[in-house]
C-alpha cells in the first residue's frame, strides 16, 4: 500500500484542526463527534497544545496526518513533527492572511526542504480576500528564502467548518476531496524503501499503564514484526537492544493493533524501555544514525520548588521536593522544548541551601503555564519565581531573545499601543491601516512583553489582538522598567473582612474577595502609586453601643482581579513567588515577614553584581 505523510501547520485559530476533523469524517475514519483536541486543557482553551496523529484511507492510499500546535511556545512540537513527514498543508485564514505563527511554522518547513501546499480557509467570511492572501503568502515565501520549486506551491480554497474544498474559487464543491487529491498529486510516496534494512526514528513518546513507554516513530526503511529484536541507538554513542512487544498503526484518531510495521508508515512501538525523542531504531547495532532532532533553545527561566507557604499541604497530594523532582524528570522525557537544572547550587556556586529548587527553562510563559496547570491538576503543590529571559554571552557581549510582535487594534488605540511598546524597547517596523483597524509590526526584546499582555487588553478595551514569536538573539537592549505598581501585602493571618477590603480598594486593585483566607506575606493586591504597602485585611469595624448613623456608608466591594497562572507569571515582582495548588493560585513575598524582607534588602545591597546574576545553563550561556 502506498503511504503519504503530511502535517497540518497554521497560525492559531486559522482552522487546521477543523480541517483535519473534516477529512476524518468524510473518509469514514471517524464519526461526526470526532475531536482532535482531546486533552482537557485544549478543549478549555480552544487551542492545540500537543501534536496528534491520525490516518485515513483514500483511493487505496494511506495518508498519515499530524495536527500540530499553532502557538510559538509549543514550537518544539512542530519542529520534531516536521522531521517525520514529507510535506505540509499550510492553512491561512482568508481574511487575516499570514500571521506571526504562520511565518514561524513556514520557516521551519522551508528550511527542511519541504514543499508546502497552501490551504486558504474561511473563504465564506464576508471580509475574506483570498487573492490578497494568496499574494501575501507568496511574498512571505520569497522573504523566507523559498526555492523556485517551493514557490511553485499548489493552492486549495476551503470552508473547513462545512467540509468544503475547491481548486478554484468559481468551482461548485461539495466535499473535502480536492484536498485529498492534491495530497496524492504533490506529496512524495513514503513507502518506497521497504526492501532496505529496517530504520526508524522516534519523534514522540507516550505511556501505557500495561505496556510502559511507547515510541511513536516514522519508519524510513525496511519492516519489523512483533517479537523482533531491535537496537536503540543514541547520538551519545550508547546502543541498547530490545524486543518489540507490541505494534500499533493509526486508523482515524485511534491506534490499531498491527503485526508488522513497514517503510513509510508512522507507528507506535512498545518494548523500547529507554528510548527518547530523536533516537534511531534499527535491526542492526551497526546501522547508521538518522539525523538528530534539534529544536530551538529555551528563552525564559524560572525556579520551581515545593510549596512552603503557611497553607502548604492543605490541598495537594504531592508536596515534597522529591516528588516534584520525579515529576519534572518525567516531563523531560516527552517535552523536548524544556530544559531543567536539577542542582543550580552547583552550577552557580551558591550555598547548598538551594537544593530542592529546580531551574526550569522553557520556550515562553504559555509553555511553562501549561506545564504548571497540568501539574496542579495532578495534585502537585509548587511555587515558582518570576520568569526571566535567558541572557547569552557572545564575544564578551550580552545578547537576549527578541520577538516579532503583531498588534491588530482599532485605529483609535494605536497611539497608546505604540507608546507602551516603545517604552519597552520595541521598535515599530511596519504599520498598515485597513477598515478602521491598525495592523502594527514591532521587533523588541522578549523582556518587554513580560507583564504587558494584560495592559494591552485594558488599553484596547478587549478589542485588540496581540501575537508574537521569537526571532533569535540580538544585542542586549538595556534596562526596561516594567512594574509601575506596588504590592499590597497582608501583615496578618486570618480571613479578609469586607470592611477592611472596602478601605483598601481605594488604594489600588485587589486580588481577593471577602472571607478569603490570607497569611502574613501574601500579596492581596497592587497599589497604583508604586510603593509596597503592608496592611491588615482581617480588621473588622469597631463595634459600639451607639446606633449607626446615616453617615455610615454601605460596603460595596468591586470585583477583584482573580489571579490565574498566566496573569500571576506576568504581574509578579522579582521578590515574589507564585504559589500554585490544586485549588488555589496565590502571590506571596519570598520573605513573609516585614523584618525578613528588610534584612534581605540590606544583604542584597552588599552583594556584588556578579553574585546577583541568575544562574543559566552553561550550554546556553556560552553558545
Amino acid at each position: 500500500m502506498e503511504i503519504r505523510n503530511v502535517a497540518i501547520i497554521a497560525h492559531i485559530d486559522h482552522g487546521k484542526t477543523t480541517l483535519t476533523e473534516a477529512i476524518l469524517r468524510q473518509t469514514g475514519a471517524a464519526d461526526s463527534e470526532v475531536s482532535m483536541d482531546s486533552n482537557t486543557l485544549e478543549k478549555e482553551r480552544g487551542i492545540t497544545i500537543y501534536s496528534k496523529n491520525a490516518a485515513v484511507l483514500y483511493k487505496g492510499t494511506k495518508i498519515n496526518i499530524v495536527d500540530t500546535p499553532g502557538h510559538a511556545d509549543f514550537g518544539s512540537e512542530v519542529e520534531r513533527v516536521l522531521l517525520s513527514i514529507d510535506s505540509v498543508l499550510l492553512v491561512v485564514d482568508a481574511q487575516e492572511g499570514p500571521m506571526p505563527q504562520t511565518r514561524f511554522v513556514l520557516k521551519k518547513s522551508l528550511e527542511l526542504g519541504l514543499r508546502p501546499i497552501l490551504i486558504i480557509n474561511k473563504i465564506d467570511n464576508p471580509a475574506a480576500n483570498p487573492d490578497r492572501v494568496h499574494n501575501k503568502v507568496f511574498e512571505l515565501f520569497a522573504e523566507l528564502g523559498a526555492t523556485d520549486e517551493q514557490l511553485d506551491f499548489p493552492v486549495i480554497y476551503t470552508i473547513a467548518r462545512d467540509g468544503i474544498a475547491k481548486r478554484n474559487l468559481a468551482d461548485k464543491a461539495k466535499d473535502i476531496t480536492p484536498v485529498l487529491d492534491i495530497i496524492l498529486e504533490h506529496v512524495p510516496i513514503a513507502s518506497k524503501d521497504s526492501n532496505k534494512p529496517f530504520r526508524a526514528q522516534s519523534f514522540n513518546l507516550a505511556y501505557d499503564n500495561f505496556l510502559g513507554r511507547l515510541a511513536i516513530v516514522r519508519v524510513y526503511s525496511g519492516s519489523i514484526d512483533i517479537g523482533d529484536t531491535v537496537y536503540v541507538k543514541k547520538h551519545s554513542g550508547q546502543t541498547t537492544s530490545h524486543k518489540v512487544t507490541k505494534l500499533f498503526t493509526f486508523e482515524g484518531i485511534v491506534r490499531k493493533d498491527s503485526q508488522t510495521a513497514e517503510a513509510g508508515d508512522i507507528v507506535i512501538i512498545a518494548g523500547l524501555s529507554d528510548i527518547y525523542i530523536g533516537d534511531t531504531v534499527a535491526d542492526s547495532a551497526e546501522a547508521k544514525l538518522l539525523d538528530a532532532i534539534t529544536v530551538d533553545e529555551p528563552t525564559i527561566e524560572l525556579t520551581f520548588s515545593a510549596n512552603d507557604s503557611p497553607f502548604a499541604g492543605r490541598e495537594g497530594k504531592f508536596v515534597t521536593s522529591r516528588q516534584l523532582r520525579e515529576r519534572l524528570e518525567k516531563e523531560l522525557e516527552v517535552n523536548v522544548g524544556l530544559k531543567i537544572d536539577f542542582d543550580p547550587s552547583i552550577s552557580s556556586g551558591q550555598a547548598r541551601e538551594s537544593v530542592g529548587r529546580f531551574v526550569v527553562y522553557g520556550r515562553g510563559e504559555l509553555h511553562i503555564a501549561i506545564l504548571i496547570e497540568n501539574m496542579r491538576r495532578e495534585g502537585y503543590e509548587i511555587q515558582v519565581s518570576q520568569p526571566q529571559v535567558i541572557i547569552k554571552e557572545i564575544d564578551g557581549k550580552k545578547y537576549e531573545p527578541f520577538e516579532e510582535i503583531i498588534a491588530d487594534v482599532p485605529e483609535e488605540f494605536q497611539g497608546i499601543v505604540i507608546k507602551k511598546l516603545s517604552s519597552r524597547k520595541a521598535q515599530l517596523v511596519h504599520m498598515e491601516l485597513k477598515e478602521g483597524r491598525s495592523f502594527m509590526q514591532f521587533k523588541g526584546p522578549s523582556r518587554g512583553l513580560f507583564g504587558y499582555r494584560n495592559q494591552f487588553i485594558t488599553d484596547t478595551k478587549g478589542n485588540g489582538i496581540l501575537t508574537s514569536w521569537v526571532v533569535g538573539y540580538r544585542p542586549y537592549a538595556g534596562e526596561i522598567t516594567h512594574r509601575k505598581v506596588g504590592s499590597i501585602i497582608s501583615g496578618v493571618t486570618g480571613k479578609a473582612s469586607a470592611y477592611s477590603l472596602d478601605n483598601l480598594q481605594t488604594r489600588g486593585t485587589l486580588y481577593i474577595k471577602e472571607n478569603t483566607e490570607v497569611y502574613e506575606g501574601m500579596v492581596i493586591g497592587n497599589t497604583a502609586k508604586g510603593g509596597q504597602m503592608t496592611v491588615n485585611p482581617v480588621k473588622g469595624k469597631h463595634l459600639t453601643n451607639v446606633r449607626a448613623g446615616a453617615a455610615d456608608k454601605a460596603i460595596n466591594l468591586t470585583h477583584p482581579q482573580i489571579i490565574t497562572i498566566e496573569t500571576g507569571l506576568e504581574i509578579m515582582d522579582k521578590d515574589e513567588y507564585l504559589e500554585i495548588t490544586p485549588e488555589s493560585v496565590r502571590l506571596r513575598k519570598e520573605y513573609l515577614t516585614e523584618t525578613d524582607r528588610a534584612r534581605a534588602k540590606r544583604e542584597n545591597k552588599n552583594l556584588s553584581p556578579s553574585t546577583q546574576e541568575p544562574c543559566f545553563l552553561a550550554s546556553l550561556k556560552n553558545k
